[in-house]
């Protein structure tokens, strides 16, 4: 039998592995990736000389035995977050923040050493670089006979499979589908909650770690914000704190977000925090190849691991893979580990 054309639509940590893995089984495949870079919501933005920037997913624990397992396959290693003994606590506006004390942790969560885009680094090493084509935006996909054909801004493709690891609400809202897809799955993917969507990340950059003196901590709770919680960023002899801000703030300038999160930042630390080298921020709500507005409310994780993720469409011509659609972990860096695994044995499946 003539080897099949796979495509996959996206070049996140799904999209790659699921490249990776097929390859290993002898199978054909290339990525369509919308934006210039791979890697999806792993986005580690490198300043120069300054600390490495996790502007997308970041942590991960010893439970997330998929990614665990990846990562020591690739010989890539992860270190330990640095949480301190003390955290400051801002429970409310109208009283000083509190330095109280860090309970033991027997679930601390990691890092990946050398940034969380080492591992998109190293699987994109294991393709062929004519198997990735970035800048490709599907707008149209349509099955005519045995075949998809597949339409982006710039360019044609034609594949006789195509596996899916956008957020299965970016999926339905914007490619076009022929023949439609099938009404109950776009109902559930159209009311799916995208991973990280509607997150503000901003870290500064600093000289030196300030906030591992005593009587001071790199780890903030806040109940009042705009950061509700903060976290040391530092890696050797590089120094940072990064945080999530309120989604609420989504709408003003970078500025004002900067000028608001050292205004909080203060009351902790007074004038050191005016010290810093640069500030980084990521509104993923703004990033079109992550984000797409939702028609009614959804709650964070809503209908992510759905059943109706696991089917094929399109005679079986189309699989769903992606973080959003795993079994286990979905949302999480981990899911989106289980899903390219699940999706290649699905393949296998159709295709024996």
């Amino acid at each position: 039998m003539q080897t099949p054309n796979i495509t996959i639509l996206g070049g996140g940590l799904s999209g790659l592995l699921t490249a990776y893995l097929l390859k290993k089984e002898g199978f054909t495949s290339q990525i369509l990736e919308a934006r210039s870079r791979l890697g999806g919501r792993i986005y580690t933005f490198r300043p120069g000389n300054e600390a490495s920037v996790e502007l997308g997913a970041t942590w991960l624990g010893k439970k997330h035995r998929h990614l665990v397992g990846l990562l020591n396959e690739m010989k890539i290693d992860i270190y330990e977050q640095h949480m301190g003994r003390k955290a400051f606590y801002e429970p409310m506006s109208v009283s000083p923040p509190q330095l109280v004390d860090l309970p033991p942790n027997d679930e601390p969560s990691y890092r990946i050493k050398g940034g969380t885009d080492r591992i998109i680094q190293v699987l994109a090493e294991q393709l062929d670089q004519n198997q990735i084509h970035c800048n490709q935006v599907v707008k149209k996909l349509r099955k005519k006979d045995d075949r998809l054909e597949i339409q982006t801004g710039r360019d044609h493709f034609e594949a006789d499979l195509a596996i899916s690891t956008l957020p299965p609400k970016l999926l339905v809202s914007e490619i076009d589908f022929f023949p439609a897809l099938p009404k109950d799955f776009v109902d559930i993917a159209s009311k799916t909650h995208t991973w990280m969507a509607e997150s503000i990340k901003i870290a500064f950059t600093f000289e030196d770690a300030f906030w591992r003196k005593s009587q001071s901590s790199g780890t903030i709770f806040s109940n009042v914000g705009p950061v509700h919680e903060m976290y040391d960023h530092s890696f050797n002899n590089q120094f940072a704190l990064k945080g999530f801000m309120d989604n609420a703030y989504h709408s003003i300038s970078r500025k004002q977000r900067k000028e608001l999160v050292l205004e909080q930042l203060r009351r902790f630390y007074g004038g050191k925090v005016d010290s810093f080298i640069s500030y980084h921020e990521c509104i993923w709500q703004k990033e079109p190849y992550t984000f797409s507005s939702y028609l009614h409310p959804v709650i964070p994780h809503q209908h992510n691991g759905h059943s109706i993720f696991q089917k094929t469409f399109l005679d079986k011509k189309l699989l769903i893979g992606g973080s959003e659609t795993a079994t286990e972990f979905p949302g999480y860096m981990d899911g989106a580990v289980e899903s390219a695994y699940h999706a290649v044995e699905k393949i296998k499946e159709l295709l024996s």
